[in-house]
């Protein structure tokens, strides 16, 4: 069996820190979206259809990035948790919650992805507004 001690879940420490703010400045960066969008709905109410999918494309992102942080603070909770484990020596319950605390932390990096190609769709909704209004 391979042999682990409390410093290996501390090594996962700096690293979910650091992800965990990359999800809140993604998050910031989704009301920064969505206000700007209000103010252009309330100013304009013709292009309908862009805005609509905009709309769509931001409430799924916002959940998104709500999963993702609650898979985050879930991992950093059963790495700390683990840690506790290691140094009460419950080694067998330590070993599972730090397993937990790594497959909660693929999950939330997953949907992390996800997130990506989800606003990677949203620019070229703005990408093709701007080709079709150029045609014109």
């Amino acid at each position: 069996m391979q042999q682990i001690s409390i410093n290996t879940p501390a090594l996962l420490f700096p690293a979910i820190t650091l992800m965990m703010l990359a999800y809140t400045n993604r998050f910031l960066a989704l009301a920064t979206l969505i206000r700007n969008l209000h103010a252009k709905y309330k100013q304009i109410k013709e292009d309908w259809e862009i805005i609509t999918a905009q709309i769509r494309n931001l409430r799924r992102r916002l959940v998104l990035v709500k999963q993702m942080q609650a898979m985050g603070i879930i991992s950093f909770f059963l790495c700390v948790l683990s840690m506790l484990f290691f140094y009460l020596q419950y080694e067998a319950f330590a070993f599972g919650v730090f397993g937990l605390s790594l497959l909660t932390l693929l999950f939330s990096l997953g949907l992390s992805l996800n997130e990506i190609i989800i606003s990677t769709r949203a620019l070229e909704i703005e990408l093709k507004d701007m080709l079709n209004a150029e045609s014109e």
